[in-house]
C-alpha cells in the first residue's frame, strides 16, 4: 500500500481526501512536522514508508542523507482552490500510485 506524506504548502485536506481513496495520508501540520526541516520530513517519510507529496521536490530530493531510492510526487500545479487542486490530483491518482509502485523515482502532477 502506497502512504503519503503532505508538504507544509498543501492543504491538510489533501490528506483526507487520499484517505477517502484509500491511500493512507497525514499532512506534516498534523503530525507536528509543520515547522520541520527537509530532512526530518524525509526521515519521518522514511521511517513510515510514506512517499512525500510537495511542490519543492527539487530541494527534498538533494538533501543529504535522502536514500537515493526514494520516491515523492512533485506537484507542480499553481495557487488554486483546494478544491480545484483535489479536482486536478484525484484523476491522476491511480496512475501516480502506479507509478510510483514501478519504481519512478519522481512522479509529476501537473
Amino acid at each position: 500500500m502506497i502512504r503519503f506524506l503532505i508538504d507544509a504548502q498543501l492543504p491538510p485536506g489533501l490528506a483526507r481526501r487520499f484517505a477517502s481513496r484509500g491511500y493512507p495520508a497525514e499532512h506534516v501540520n498534523r503530525i507536528s512536522l509543520g515547522i520541520a526541516t527537509d530532512l526530518a520530513i524525509w526521515r519521518h517519510a522514511a521511517r513510515t514508508g510514506a512517499r512525500p507529496l510537495s511542490p519543492r521536490t527539487k530541494t527534498l530530493l538533494h538533501l543529504p542523507d535522502v536514500n537515493r531510492a526514494a520516491q515523492v510526487v512533485w506537484v507542480r500545479i499553481g495557487n488554486i482552490s483546494n478544491d480545484a487542486l483535489w479536482r486536478s490530483i484525484e484523476p491522476l491518482l491511480d496512475e501516480v500510485v502506479e507509478a510510483l509502485k514501478s519504481g519512478e523515482r519522481i512522479v509529476e502532477v501537473l
